[in-house]
């Protein structure tokens, strides 16, 4: 275990961090995921040292380093806007920590020059940053904190500034390095979709509070609470009255029953996800326990994919290829069927 967070708090105004304890592990990609405001920057720059919390400890390699000042934590940041120095060139961006450190300039010019080449910036070491695209500023940045050979590297929303394309290369670029180096990285996003391609584990934040913590597979399949159900893409989510009726329980949401497995009962919250829902204009046999006829009330071209919203007594919706609703031919006012499993119903308490 390289880092251990226990029993964390920290005041900012109306703002506060509440009771934060995590476990990081050497050489893990560890991902804190939550919306603006979640409390992300602030938990990010309390393990930095920037911030002093009020209660709790930091623990790195089993040694408290609460109180101890950020320059002498052997960690490195990266903020979403670079924070690149404009009056110097690239090289002296990355170089500037090695001189900080009194580096003799061969080995200096040798950690820059080979960081240079693994984040595929070499051509770019003469250049100020003014002149570099926002990709380009990014791996600037970044080769300019992981030349220090930082014990953690701390990512602040490294993506926000970037554009759809330039985030997918990034992401590409963050998994290379991260292989290459073995660093272990802890990493701040509001993006659900940086999670699958980089984290080993991760930590839902809501309001100060870390609600979940899991691998991605976990938290998408098994979120513990409708605002990680929802936060992680789960748009049909509805209140309902669980009764048990031998292995399942039937969950009543007023205009229709839900079949669900699940242990709980009462007052509960049920989610699907919508690529769980299968839409058929014909009745449709099958074993799936969830079966209703609907009218289409919206449909949503993106991209690829398009959104396909059925009214059978209340609004669900689902995920379709371009193709297949080209092919089925659905049409808003349409009637058609919806069917999902028992076991794609997620159960929450209410």
């Amino acid at each position: 275990m390289v880092l251990e967070i226990r029993n964390l708090e920290k005041r900012l105004g109306d703002f506060a961090l509440h009771n934060i304890s995590l476990t990081i592990g050497e050489g893990e990609y560890f991902m804190v995921l939550g919306p603006t405001g979640a409390g992300k920057t602030v938990l990010l720059e309390t393990i930095a040292g920037i911030i002093k919390p009020e209660s709790g400890n930091i623990f790195l390699f089993g040694r408290d380093i609460t109180v101890l000042p950020p320059e002498e934590r052997g960690f490195s940041i990266v903020y979403q806007d670079f924070m690149l120095f404009p009056h110097l060139t690239v090289f002296e961006n990355i170089a500037f920590g090695l001189r900080e450190q009194r580096l003799p300039f061969p080995e200096l010019r040798d950690r820059v020059t080979g960081i240079s080449e693994l984040l595929g910036i070499s051509d770019l070491l003469e250049r100020a940053p003014h002149t570099l695209s926002g990709g380009e500023q990014q791996r600037a940045a970044m080769a300019r904190a992981l030349v220090m050979r930082p014990r953690i590297l701390l990512l602040d929303e490294p993506m926000s500034a970037l554009d759809a394309a330039s985030r997918i290369r990034l992401r590409q670029e963050l998994k290379r390095i991260h292989r290459n180096t073995g660093t272990t990285v802890i990493h701040i996003t509001h993006y659900f979709e940086d999670l699958f391609p980089l984290a080993d584990r991760l930590a839902v934040m809501q309001d100060g509070a870390i609600v979940q913590v899991g691998t991605p597979e976990e938290i998408f399949n098994q979120p513990e609470s409708d605002f990680v159900a929802h936060f992680t893409g789960m748009e049909n989510i509805f209140r309902g009255s669980a009764v048990r009726r031998g292995d399942e329980v039937e969950i009543d949401l007023g205009p229709i029953v839900l079949h669900a497995v699940t242990p709980l009962e009462g007052d509960v919250i049920a989610g699907i996800r919508a690529d769980e829902l299968i839409l058929s204009p014909e009745p449709f046999d099958s074993t799936a326990r969830n079966t209703f006829r609907g009218t289409v009330s919206e449909i949503q071209a993106n991209g690829v994919f398009s959104r396909v919203v059925v009214d059978v007594g209340v609004p669900m919706c689902g995920i379709i290829t371009r193709q297949s609703l080209f092919r089925l031919g659905l049409t808003p006012g349409q009637e058609i069927t919806v069917i999902f499993k028992a076991s794609a119903v997620h159960v929450f308490p209410a």
